[in-house]
């Protein structure tokens, strides 16, 4: 089979020849306890849901929820770490929870691999993308990003009020990764709906759901048409040349993997960007001490990284079972908060609490076991150079209105509007 015959099939003919998931009730609507109906899509969740973990971890730290099917929440980082590393009774075939279970035929690859894939295939399928996402790799793509942080700056001098969020973190991963897949930059603003389709429709009814899903992977497919044609030194050639097993890439590998990299390398990092400037901007006291000592910004970026760790994910299990005291069967959502496990009094002294200068810090932002974020040097870099960009432009910031910050639903948690006011723009020097 050539490459261009495996990527003849649109999206829609290509599902058609998919087994066959389960679909759950959609149930939305108040909480009413967040021990026994607790849901990661309601409004007080992403508004702020540190007060409802700590609760959870006191009184019910295995937390179920009948919606999406049926699903549970461990709370202590000991449980959270204790599934993540347990690929024998858990399985990554799906990492959204929502009300498709994909069948289990799906497994080991999942539909984005390597972070829907089971042992073995996952070690095969996540060595592939290790080269992408070295040390050596990331710095090579710093001066560029640090380019592009200062021409977003330049883009708001003059305003009093600005959007950090809209109008500086999200657009610094999209840029960045569009360059690693070799996309257009100017598809920014199509990324940012795919994101929010994938990671924020979950609720939506499945026939909707499936044609904003299928408006991502037609996007894709073009591309990859487009490599296909027109070959070049980026990502997606790269996925499209790789062997695996003596073999070319399935499409469905090639497709599944470009969507992993391109929505949780782009929400992931906004939404730490947009979460580290929202901390900074109410709270002067850990501004001023990073614009009077840079020196400090890395060890303040990993205590922002394990305060407000963005990300969740999903396991399946993979068997009925009593586990922790807690009867599990076989397809029940176990949603991962990594944010939960990072505020865990039994793991971090003053855990909840923000400490820019904390020295001790094994926090989770970036998973654990073998699914630990590939993308996590490309994450800091892009980070780093984001913060220290915007403290070297715009040392003087606040927040204009705490009441009009939103934050995203669902599974990555970060700022969509965060409005700042600016106390002053510093020129480039």
């Amino acid at each position: 089979m050539t490459a261009d015959d495996r990527f003849a099939r649109d999206y829609q003919e290509a599902r058609a020849d998919q087994p066959m998931g389960t679909r759950s009730e959609i149930v939305t609507g108040p909480v009413s306890d967040w021990a026994t109906d607790f849901s990661h899509l309601e409004p007080e969740w992403a508004a702020d849901p540190y007060p409802i973990q700590d609760d959870l971890r006191q009184r019910c730290p295995i937390a179920h929820t009948d919606r999406f099917g049926g699903g549970w929440l461990p709370t202590r980082h000991e449980d959270v770490a204790a599934i993540a590393y347990d690929t024998e009774r858990f399985s990554s075939r799906s990492i959204i929870m929502s009300n498709f279970r994909p069948p289990r035929e799906l497994a080991p690859m999942g539909g984005s691999p390597p972070i829907s894939s089971d042992p073995p295939f996952h070690h095969d399928a996540r060595k592939l993308l290790l080269p992408a996402f070295t040390k050596t790799a990331v710095a090579k793509r710093e001066a560029a990003t640090r380019a592009f942080c200062h021409s977003l700056i330049d883009a708001l001098e003059g305003q009093d009020v600005v959007d950090a969020a809209r109008d500086y973190a999200q657009h610094i991963p999209m840029r960045v990764i569009a360059d690693m897949l070799g996309f257009p930059p100017e598809d920014g603003p199509r990324f940012r709906e795919f994101v929010e389709n994938t990671l924020e429709g979950v609720n939506l009814p499945p026939e909707e759901r499936i044609a904003r899903m299928g408006r991502l992977f037609d996007y894709l497919l073009a591309q990859i048409r487009d490599h296909v044609d027109h070959p070049r030194d980026d990502l997606t050639t790269y996925l499209i040349d790789a062997e695996l097993y003596g073999r070319k890439l399935a499409p469905s590998h090639v497709a599944g993997t470009m969507a992993l990299l391109l929505i949780a390398g782009i929400d992931t990092t906004w939404s730490a960007i947009g979460a580290s400037l929202w901390h900074l901007a109410r709270t002067p006291a850990d501004r001023r001490r990073l614009v009077a000592a840079p020196g400090l910004l890395p060890t303040a970026m990993e205590e922002l990284l394990r305060a407000y760790a963005p990300v969740t994910m999903a396991r399946l299990v993979k068997e009925d079972m009593r586990w922790n005291g807690v009867d599990m069967k076989a397809d029940d959502w176990v949603l991962l908060s990594f944010p939960a496990a990072n505020r865990d009094p039994e793991q971090f002294e003053r855990a909840g609490e923000v400490l820019i200068d904390r020295q001790v810090n094994r926090h989770a932002a970036f998973g654990l076991g073998i699914h630990r974020c590939v993308g996590s040097h490309l994450a800091r870099m892009e980070l780093r150079v984001a913060l220290e960009v915007w403290l070297e432009r715009i040392p003087d910031f606040s927040l204009d209105d705490p009441a009009a910050v939103t934050w995203a639903t669902g599974q990555v948690r970060g700022p969509r509007t965060l409005p700042v006011r600016i106390g002053r723009y510093m020129t480039e020097s």
